[in-house]
């Protein structure tokens, strides 16, 4: 486990755990890395029992880091969807099949064309419920892989709320102006584009 303290001796605040709540105390925090965060989050908006998405950077090792730093590869950040959900509506092993099904979680810092430690696949807990949860879903879907699943399954550190044009991205029209449905239910195809 890392610790709190930089190289120097002095806190890191990226490595505290993410003490943010949700915004209804009867609602949980999940936590998801399954690469480029935009379809990943896009397919959750759409799960009944999700009341809120945000994409963001965790894991890594720089307070307060941008996209264009990630990018680089130097903080060991990951791309993570931030999900509050409903439990009494959607269940946190509702969450996790959603996950598995939307990556390759057998490539290490990969998503197709998408390469570097920021794209990895990761699960962050916020208690030890999900933490045994996440295990035994790892398990069962490793029955179904040949190769070995690389998905990391660690405490949720600080989130790091990422540019706000990352934010619903898909939903807005991305870069394109094409915004694609977040209704809930929706099974249209996600067509993920800068």
């Amino acid at each position: 486990m890392a610790s709190s303290e930089s190289g120097d001796g002095k806190h890191n605040p990226a490595f505290d755990p993410d003490l943010d709540i949700p915004d209804n105390p009867d609602h949980e925090f999940a936590e998801f890395g399954a690469g480029c965060f935009w379809s990943v989050e896009l397919a959750f908006q759409r799960l009944v029992g999700v009341v809120k998405t945000e994409v963001g950077y965790t894991q890594g090792h720089t307070p307060d880091p941008n996209y264009k730093l990630v990018c680089t590869g130097t903080t060991n950040h990951v791309e993570v969807v931030r999900v509050q959900f409903d439990p009494k509506v959607c269940s946190y092993t509702n969450l996790l099949t959603l996950f598995w099904s939307k990556h390759d979680p057998t490539t290490l810092n990969r998503q197709g064309g998408d390469v570097g430690a920021q794209y990895r696949s990761g699960i962050y807990y916020y208690n030890e419920t999900q933490a045994r949860l996440a295990q035994e879903s790892k398990e069962a879907k490793q029955l179904e892989k040949k190769d070995k699943i690389v998905t990391e399954i660690l405490p949720a550190k600080r989130f790091y709320r990422a540019e706000e044009y990352h934010q619903q991205y898909l939903e807005k029209g991305g870069g394109k102006g094409l915004g694609q449905s977040a209704e809930k239910g929706c099974t249209d195809p996600i067509r993920c584009y800068g």
